[in-house]
């Protein structure tokens, strides 16, 4: 058994998307007519200023927010609940702590009524995939904070995502951690080429690793800007110092810095083509 054969990418598209939270009479909108398309198999990072709708936006294409006016669709679906094929993982890990590696991993299947011997070899598998081959047997507690996220992917990925949801996963971690956790994200997709949406407030974070960035205004978020990120892959340390990652670079701070300060008109999105080797390797539904 192979939990992401015959998986493959999914398209997003968010329709005049806004989302009023608090409670009724002190409302506040978060999300403020946000139009955006996003490709099979395409990367695309989310940053904007601190508390101004990001992670609402994510949880919306899961499913745990309805919209208060608008729609997500994907693939053409209405998205109007929560589906494992939108996998989505947060900062902190929300691992068991009372199950081992292995078991926290394999719950998802456990959960579709998978056999335990099946379910128990796939998720070694996938243990072995993310570097944690020799600790299937440890408790969460046990773990560095890296290698619990590794945990946590592994426990998303073994339900065969079509879209992998990341809210700050690495946000925690110290700095020599987080490249290496970029830099294993980045070969995961690129074996299983599925569409990423990754939530970052960090510049560098969403230049290493996104083929796309959006970035959104403060409260009420609308994009303020939308623009593909032409950086060779597969990136490295190297690639922070390309003289086109400087100018990215830039271009980021001089958004992000007109975002938190002066929020834009509401624009349509640009759909970007991004990372069009991988998105020409997804196969078709």
């Amino acid at each position: 058994m192979n939990a992401l054969a015959g998986s493959y990418a999914a398209r997003v598209q968010v329709r005049a998307l806004s989302i009023d939270v608090g409670a009724p009479g002190a409302h506040l909108t978060a999300l403020d007519t946000v139009d955006l398309d996003i490709a099979p198999g395409e990367f695309a990072c989310v940053l904007g200023p601190s508390g101004c709708g990001k992670s609402t936006l994510l949880s919306a294409i899961a499913g745990h927010i309805p919209p208060t006016r608008g729609n997500i669709f994907v693939d053409g679906q209405r998205v109007d609940r929560p589906h494992p094929e939108r996998g989505l993982v947060f900062q902190q890990h929300t691992l068991f702590p009372w199950k081992r590696v292995i078991e926290n991993v394999a719950f998802g299947l456990k959960m579709k009524g998978v056999a335990r011997h099946a379910r128990l070899h796939e998720a070694a598998r996938l243990l072995k995939l993310v570097g944690l081959a020799g600790f299937e047997h440890h408790y969460p507690a046990q773990l560095s904070g890296g290698m619990q996220q590794r945990v946590e992917i592994a426990r998303v990925l073994i339900n065969g995502p079509r879209i992998l949801l990341m809210d700050e996963p690495f946000g925690a971690l110290d700095a020599q951690t987080r490249r290496m956790m970029q830099t294993l994200l980045l070969e995961l997709w690129s074996t299983i080429r599925t569409t990423v949406v990754f939530v970052t407030h960090d510049i560098d974070e969403a230049l290493f690793l996104g083929g796309r960035i959006v970035m959104l205004s403060s409260r009420p978020a609308r994009i303020v800007d939308d623009f593909a990120v032409p950086l060779a892959r597969p990136r490295s340390d190297e690639s922070t110092t390309d003289p086109a990652f400087i100018d990215l670079k830039r271009r980021c701070i001089r958004a992000l810095h007109e975002a938190t300060h002066a929020p834009a008109s509401p624009r349509p999105a640009a759909v970007v083509p991004a990372d069009r080797d991988l998105i020409a390797l997804t196969p078709p539904r």
